[in-house]
């Protein structure tokens, strides 16, 4: 049951009615939303439609304050609505009739882990690819890499939740000049694990990790690489050294709780084992559109970069889509750019039929986003959106104080550290407490504090707190059923006090939230609206220590008891739906 799902088709079906009588044009219902009103006193639901129209109604109406009143005495007429007025210039605001919160409730119970899910239904359901994380596979995963990771698959799961079909991506980064660096770094373990004295010179990777790779490659190989020319060791010691990497990768990841459905090779786009790669088969493409050319750029803004150089180049017209310059697809060497790959990439996926692409990308790659969002334009006709999302780097402290170094990894802490000192739910729901390009100060001695000040630890308190309500009821009243389907079925028109009543207006909120929350791909919103609804629940459950009529259990007031105790069991349902989704435990119990 999602109420403002529901006021928005009614709203919209009065302004059909308007147009088949021909007393207003056609109007897009996707231009006005109905939300809770920012000042709870004003009612419980509000609208935008009058002031969204008043140009497209000016003929028919004087200004937008009239409009609404025509439509606030249509649902006036309704018989779940208490009143209906008209605020301001034009806004409108709707009162509902208690017994319109009862059956809220009712549905929180009936749909259990389902309540909210396919929040989304209105619009048809989609095929979405979420890429994220796509770390270079050169060593372990550190603390950014996992901000991206948690947004990614956190945002993966709440578009999925919301009714569309989601594809979780990792794209290897295994072409580039990196993944050579990475071979002689392991070639110089290698060298090390037959008994040489190694020293790590500047520019290569210096971390411990490599040293099992290297044993590894004595293991196999002997002594036979050593004295071979790089031509010849390279290719071999590349392959052993991703694959390490690649499954380290995969290791700190499920440590996060996250498993990726896809792993795309870049390599594999330059590949001509089946004729023409697939990085020359999307620049034909776009040959043929029309949109490469040969030409020059003009140089950068500002001081020049020492690799710039004014030459014929091969360009593609991506001025065409919005971007500030058309962008080179080749090296002055022939060879492609990686953004010639990207452009293959994304190809694959608008081939793979998917209608909306989400790239989670760090903050640095921000001057990216205009060229790929081009060439996704250009390769499907505009048919397939693509999002980009970028993570602000963590600034990770302990007590205030910053901390850099890691043993393991040479030169940064690895995620796999933070995560095996803090735990996966601190990780994650941290990391989505702050808008994905807000930088985020990540402090490992505030995320384990069992404190109202640790997010984390408040929102899972409250739903550990819900089941010690439960275990309380049966204490009190041992025959109880506490099915929802027995809860289900209790008299909810007595929960009447103003706690009560706020907690289930926030329940109702929940299918809004994953469809708003879905549909801008923030999955922070959920994080937040968790966050609410714990205090909210805190809140009241303080009233009951002052106030003893409050109280969830009394002994004497069996019927009201088993009222509050399925307003408690429809919190616990969405506390645990919504720290599910974001990929959070909901324990029963805080130890």
């Amino acid at each position: 049951m999602n109420i403002f799902a529901d006021f928005h088709a009614r709203i919209a079906d009065l302004l059909k009615a308007m147009g088949d009588q021909g007393r207003l044009p056609a109007l897009d219902p996707a231009r006005f939303v109905v939300e809770p009103p920012r000042d709870a006193s004003m009612g419980d639901l509000a609208c935008n439609a009058a002031m969204v129209f008043a140009k497209d109604v000016k003929a028919v109406f004087l200004n937008p304050r009239q409009f609404a009143t025509e439509l606030a005495a249509a649902l006036a007429e309704c018989d779940d609505v208490d009143q209906a007025e008209v605020a301001g210039p034009g806004f409108l605001n709707i009162r509902l009739k208690p017994s319109v919160y009862g059956k809220v409730l009712g549905a929180v119970l009936a749909g259990g882990a389902d309540y909210g899910r396919g929040a989304a239904g209105r619009v048809k359901a989609r095929a979405v690819n979420v890429e994220y994380v796509s770390a270079n596979p050169t060593g372990p995963m550190h603390v950014g890499h996992g901000r991206g990771a948690v947004f990614g698959d956190a945002l993966a799961s709440l578009i999925d939740f919301a009714g569309s079909k989601v594809t979780r991506e990792y794209y290897i980064n295994d072409a580039g000049a990196q993944v050579d660096v990475l071979a002689r770094s392991a070639f110089l373990r290698y060298r090390e694990a037959l008994g040489e004295t190694v020293t790590i010179p500047e520019g290569l990777y210096p971390g411990d990790y490599l040293k099992p790779v290297g044993a590894a490659l004595a293991e196999k190989y002997g002594a036979s690489l050593k004295d071979k020319p790089e031509a010849d060791w390279l290719p071999q010691v590349r392959d052993a050294a991703i694959a390490a990497m690649m499954d380290m990768i995969r290791d700190d990841l499920a440590a996060l709780n996250i498993v990726h459905d896809v792993f795309f090779s870049e390599r594999s786009l330059h590949d001509h084992s089946q004729g023409v790669s697939d990085v020359e088969a999307a620049l034909e493409e776009l040959c043929a559109k029309g949109l490469i050319y040969e030409g020059r750029l003009p140089p950068p803004k500002g001081q020049l970069p020492d690799d710039w150089e004014d030459r014929e180049q091969t360009l593609f017209r991506s001025t065409q889509f919005g971007d500030d310059v058309d962008r080179a697809l080749k090296k002055s060497d022939g060879s492609f750019t990686y953004f010639a790959s990207d452009i293959a990439y994304h190809r694959k996926k608008i081939e793979a039929g998917y209608d909306v692409l989400v790239d989670v990308w760090g903050a640095d790659h921000g001057g990216y986003v205009k060229r790929m969002s081009a060439a996704v334009q250009a390769l499907s006709g505009g048919k397939c959106a693509l999002d980009v999302k970028l993570c602000q780097m963590v600034k990770l402290m302990r007590d205030g104080e910053p901390v850099k170094m890691s043993k393991r990894s040479g030169d940064f802490v690895t995620l796999r550290e933070v995560v095996d000192e803090v735990g996966v739910d601190a990780v994650r729901f941290i990391m989505l407490m702050r808008k994905n390009d807000a930088p985020l100060d990540f402090d490992l001695a505030k995320v384990i504090e069992q404190s109202k000040d640790n997010p984390v630890f408040y929102v899972q308190y409250a739903h550990a707190r819900a089941h010690s309500v439960l275990r309380q009821a049966l204490s009190v009243f041992p025959d109880i059923d506490l099915s929802t389907a027995a809860l289900a079925t209790a008299n909810l028109a007595l929960l009447e006090d103003e706690g009560e009543q706020a907690l289930i207006k926030i329940l109702a909120q929940y299918p809004r939230v994953i469809e708003a929350a879905a549909s801008a791909h923030e999955p922070h919103r959920l994080a937040f609206y968790l966050h609410d609804l714990a205090s909210l629940f805190h809140s009241h459950w303080n009233r009951g220590k002052d106030q003893a009529q409050l109280r969830f259990v009394n002994q004497d007031l069996r019927e009201l008891s088993c009222a509050r105790l399925a307003l408690v069991t429809g919190l616990m349902i969405v506390l645990a739906s919504g720290l599910s989704v974001l990929g959070v435990n909901a324990p029963d119990e805080m130890r």
